[in-house]
C-alpha cells in the first residue's frame, strides 16, 4: 500500500495523508445527536412520505415531527450509549436499521410486532429469498458509511461528574426537543395519531425496536406456559351403523388472493383443472383473519377468531385440532411452510421442507405436490376419523417463479427476481399467477387421489391462509396491519369437495351449499365447520358461523 502511495502526485499524497489521519473528536452526546439526525433524515423517507402527502405545503407538521424525532431518539441514545460500547452498539444499530429501509422502501411493509414475528419464525428457504444486491446497496449507504466514520472518531473522555452534568443536560436538551416538536403543531399531531396509528411502525429504528421488545416479551422462556385446553366439553357422536370413517384433507394455502383466483371469475382462468371439477363448492367472497401466516394460522384454527379476536388469548389456547385428537379423530400435519404456528403443538407433525424426492425437490425447496406422497397410504383397519393438514408453499413471495415446474411457466414474461422492484407489475402478475395455476394442479390430484379411497368417506377443504400485494399502490407481499391493509391482502379464496358418500352420511346439500357459497364467509367459519363435519357436540360450536348447517338435511 505504501508503494503505491508513494508514486500518487504529491498533492494527492497530501490529501491521503490527511485523510489516513483524520480523526475527529466527539462527545457521547454530539455523537448520540449526530445518529439521531442522520436516523431521521436518512432512514425515514417512507415515514415522511407517507405523514407528508403534500410535501412543502406541510412544513409546519414537519418540522414537528422531525423535532419530535430527533428529540425522542437523541433521548434514548443518551440514556444507553455509553463510552466503552457506544461503537459495538451503533454498529449493529446502522446494519439493522439499513435492513429495515430496504424492506420497507422495497415491499412497502410496516414493522409492527406481527411482521417482526415472521421474521423471526421464518425459515433459511424463506429468508435467503430476500437477500439480494438491492440489500447489499442499502447497506453499504445506511451502515458502511456511516460505520466508517463513526470508527474514525475518537471519544471524548470526561470525568464522572462532569460526564453526569454534561449527560443530564444532554437529556433535558431532547425533552425541549420534544417538547417544542409537540408544541409547534399540536392539533395535526393528535389528528395523525388519531387517524394513522400505523404510521409509528414506519419510525426507523423504533419501529423494528418496540416491535422486537415487544415479541420478545411475549415469547421469554417464562411466558411459554402449555397451551390451554379449550371446548373441554366435547364429544363425537356416533357414526350410523355401517358408516365409513371420514378422512378431511384441510389444505392451508399460502399467500393465494381471491382477486387472482380463476373460480373467482378472474380475466385468466387460473384454476383450469379445479373448474373441471363439477362437484367443487367454491366461495368467492372469502375474508382471511390477518395479513399474515402468523395471525391467520392461530385465528383461523381458534374459536375466536377475527369476531372475538384477541392474540394473547389465541395463542395461550389450544386448536380445534386437539379437540379432535381428544375425541378421538387422528390428527395429521404435513407441512412444506415454515411451520404450524403453534396450533398443532403436541400433536403429529411432519415437515417435507427438506425432503429429497428429485420429482419435486431442488435441495432448498419442494413444490407442493411434494405433500400428496403417501396421503392416502394409512389404512382405516383401527376405524377411526382423520384429519390431515397440508400446509403449502403456494405463492410465498417474492421467489413466486420457484413455486411451480416448468410446465406451469404459461403467463410469460414471468419476474424470475427476486427483487421485485427490478420487474413490472405485469411481470410479477404473470409469475404469481403461475404459482396459482401449479396450487390447481395440486388441488385437483388431492382430489383425484380421494376420489379413490375405497376405506374412508373422503373430503377437502382448501383455504388460503392470507392474500399478497403485487404493487397496487407500490406495496407488494403482505403483513400489513389489518386496519389499513388493502383488500389484495385480505381476500381470500376457499373451495371445499365432497366425496358422495361423505355427502350422504353427513347428510349434507351440496347443491344447497352451492347456493349458499355466495355469500360473505371469513376464516371465523372454519372452527364450527370443522367440528360440524365430524359431528363433534361443543358448547364451543357456534351453529350460527357453521357453513355447512343450513345444508344438512334433518334426521329422519
Amino acid at each position: 500500500m505504501n508503494s503505491v502511495v508513494s508514486r500518487l502526485p504529491l498533492s494527492l499524497r497530501g490529501t491521503w495523508e490527511a485523510l489516513r489521519n483524520w480523526r475527529p473528536a466527539f462527545t457521547i452526546e454530539a455523537l448520540a445527536l449526530c445518529t439521531s439526525v442522520f436516523f431521521a433524515l436518512c432512514c425515514n423517507l417512507k415515514f415522511w412520505h407517507v405523514v407528508l402527502p403534500h410535501g412543502f405545503a406541510q412544513w409546519r407538521l414537519a418540522i414537528s415531527l422531525f423535532l419530535l424525532l430527533v428529540g425522542a431518539q437523541g433521548f434514548l441514545l443518551g440514556l444507553v450509549l455509553g463510552r466503552r460500547w457506544a461503537k459495538p452498539l451503533l454498529s449493529v444499530l446502522f446494519v439493522a436499521t439499513a435492513c429495515a429501509v430496504h424492506y420497507m422502501d422495497a415491499y412497502g411493509v410496516y414493522l409492527d410486532p406481527d411482521m417482526l414475528r415472521n421474521v423471526l419464525h421464518t425459515d433459511w428457504g424463506e429468508a435467503h429469498e430476500l437477500f439480494t444486491t438491492a440489500l447489499l446497496r442499502t447497506l453499504l449507504l445506511c451502515a458502511a458509511l456511516p460505520m466508517l466514520l463513526l470508527w474514525r472518531i475518537k471519544l471524548v473522555r470526561r470525568s464522572k461528574p462532569q460526564a453526569f452534568l454534561v449527560r443530564g443536560g444532554f437529556l433535558l436538551l431532547m425533552w425541549l426537543l420534544i417538547a417544542s416538536g409537540a408544541a409547534l403543531s399540536m392539533k395535526s399531531l393528535f389528528a395523525l395519531a388519531r387517524n394513522q396509528r400505523e404510521v409509528r411502525y414506519l419510525v426507523t429504528p423504533g419501529n423494528y425496536l418496540f416491535s422486537l421488545a415487544r415479541v420478545l416479551h411475549v415469547q421469554a422462556p417464562g411466558k411459554q406456559a402449555p397451551k390451554l385446553p379449550i371446548a373441554e366439553d366435547a364429544a363425537q357422536s356416533p357414526r350410523a351403523a355401517g358408516g365409513k370413517p371420514r378422512l378431511l384433507v384441510l389444505v392451508v394455502g399460502e399467500t393465494v388472493r381471491a382477486q387472482n383466483w380463476g373460480l373467482n371469475g378472474y380475466a385468466r382462468q387460473t384454476t383450469p383443472e379445479l373448474a373441471r371439477i363439477d362437484d367443487v363448492v367454491n366461495f368467492p367472497d372469502m375474508q382471511s383473519c390477518g395479513t399474515s401466516t402468523e395471525v391467520s394460522v392461530p385465528c383461523m384454527f381458534s374459536p375466536w377468531g377475527r369476531h372475538d379476536y384477541d392474540e394473547k388469548r389465541i395463542r395461550a389456547h389450544q386448536s380445534f385440532l386437539h379437540v379432535l385428537q381428544r375425541v378421538g379423530v387422528q390428527v395429521d400435519w404435513r407441512d412444506n411452510q415454515s411451520g404450524c404456528k403453534g396450533v398443532c403443538d403436541g400433536l403429529q407433525f411432519t415437515s417435507l421442507t427438506n425432503e429429497n424426492d428429485p420429482r419435486f425437490c431442488s435441495g432448498e425447496r419442494c413444490l407442493d405436490e411434494i405433500l400428496l406422497q403417501g396421503l392416502t397410504d394409512k389404512p382405516a383397519d383401527d376405524g377411526k376419523d382423520r384429519i390431515v393438514v397440508l400446509h403449502m408453499l403456494g405463492n410465498h413471495g417474492p421467489s413466486y417463479f420457484d413455486r411451480y415446474p416448468p410446465q406451469f411457466k404459461r403467463f410469460v414474461p414471468a419476474c424470475e427476481n427476486p427483487e421485485l422492484g427490478q420487474c413490472s407489475n405485469a411481470q410479477i402478475a404473470n409469475a404469481y399467477d403461475n404459482a396459482i395455476l401449479y396450487t390447481d394442479h395440486v388441488l385437483a390430484e388431492a382430489i383425484a387421489e380421494l376420489r379413490k379411497v375405497d376405506a374412508y368417506d373422503t373430503a377437502l377443504i382448501y383455504l388460503s391462509d392470507h392474500g399478497e400485494s403485487l404493487g397496487e399502490n407500490g406495496l407488494y407481499l403482505h403483513g400489513m396491519p389489518y386496519a389499513i391493509a388493502p383488500p389484495q391482502q385480505f381476500h381470500v379464496p376457499m373451495l371445499m369437495w365432497f366425496s358422495p358418500q361423505f355427502a350422504s352420511d353427513e347428510r349434507l346439500d351440496v347443491s344447497c351449499l352451492r347456493k349458499q357459497s355466495a355469500q360473505p364467509a371469513s376464516q371465523d367459519n372454519l372452527f364450527p365447520s370443522v367440528l360440524g363435519l365430524f359431528d363433534v357436540k361443543t358448547n364451543a360450536y357456534d351453529k350460527s358461523r357453521d357453513l355447512l348447517a343450513a345444508c344438512r338435511r334433518a334426521t329422519t
